[in-house]
C-alpha cells in the first residue's frame, strides 16, 4: 500500500468530515441534528470504502480523484462557485433545523437518502468504465474516447450522478430552502460542460464524432 497516498486520502476525508460537521452543526446549534449525521454517514462511509478499493485496485485513479487543482481559469471559477453553493446550502440547512422554518416529513428525507445512494452507485459505475476520469478538465496522455456503457447513453454520466447526489443532499438535510439554493448547480455545471467539451474536442481525437453519435449530455432524452 502506498503510505503517502493513504495519508493523503485519509487527510482529505477527515478534513471533509470536520468541515461538513462545522457547516451543519454550528448553525443548527445542536448535535441532535439527526439529518446532519445521516448525511455524513451516507456521504463518507461509501467514500471511505471506495477509497480503499481504489487504493488496492487502481491507485492511479485514486490519485487523479484527489487532484482537485484546476489549471483553466474558467474551471477555477466553477470550483469557487460550487464551493460557495455548498457552504450556503449547508449553513441554511442547519439554520432551518434550529428555527424550524420548513419541516419536511421523514419519508422525504429517507427517500432522498435512497436517491443519494443510487447516485453513488452510478458514480462508482462511471469510475469503473472510465479509467481516464479526473476531477480536473484535461486531456491525458494516451487518452481514448469512451463510448460504451453509460457513455453510450450520455456524454457526461459523471455529472448525471452528481445531479442525483447534489439535488438529493439538501432533502436528506430536511431543507427545501437548501434544495432551491442547490439548483444553482445546473447553470454552474452547464458552464463546466461547455468548457470541458471544448477542451476535449481540441485535444482528444474522435471526440467530435462521439458528440454526433451520443446526442445527450447529462440526462437521456432531456439534456
Amino acid at each position: 500500500m502506498n503510505s503517502k497516498l493513504f495519508m493523503q486520502a485519509i487527510t482529505k476525508v477527515l478534513s471533509g468530515i470536520i468541515l461538513v460537521g462545522l457547516l451543519l452543526f454550528l448553525p443548527a446549534g445542536s448535535f441532535s441534528y439527526w439529518n446532519g449525521w445521516l448525511l455524513i454517514g451516507i456521504l463518507f462511509i461509501p467514500m471511505i470504502v471506495a477509497g480503499f478499493f481504489m487504493m488496492k485496485k487502481s491507485p492511479e485513479l485514486l490519485q487523479k480523484r484527489l487532484n482537485a487543482k484546476e489549471e483553466q481559469s474558467e474551471q477555477k471559477a466553477v470550483v469557487v462557485l460550487s464551493g460557495v453553493m455548498f457552504i450556503v446550502a449547508f449553513i441554511v440547512a442547519g439554520l432551518n433545523f434550529r428555527f424550524r422554518w420548513i419541516v419536511l416529513p421523514n419519508w422525504i428525507v429517507y427517500a432522498a437518502a435512497i436517491v443519494f445512494l443510487l447516485g453513488y452507485i452510478l458514480y462508482a459505475e462511471v469510475l469503473r468504465e472510465n479509467a481516464y476520469l479526473s476531477r480536473t478538465v484535461e486531456v491525458q496522455e494516451n487518452q481514448k474516447v469512451i463510448d460504451t456503457g453509460l457513455y453510450g447513453i450520455v456524454r457526461h454520466p459523471m455529472y448525471m450522478s452528481t445531479f442525483l447526489l447534489f439535488l438529493s443532499m439538501p432533502l436528506v438535510l430536511g431543507s427545501v430552502i437548501s434544495f432551491v439554493i442547490m439548483l444553482v448547480y445546473i447553470p454552474i455545471i452547464s458552464k463546466r460542460i461547455r468548457n470541458e467539451e471544448q477542451v476535449l474536442e481540441n485535444g482528444l481525437e474522435g471526440y467530435s464524432d462521439y458528440k454526433k453519435r451520443v446526442k445527450y449530455k447529462v440526462i437521456p432524452w432531456v439534456w
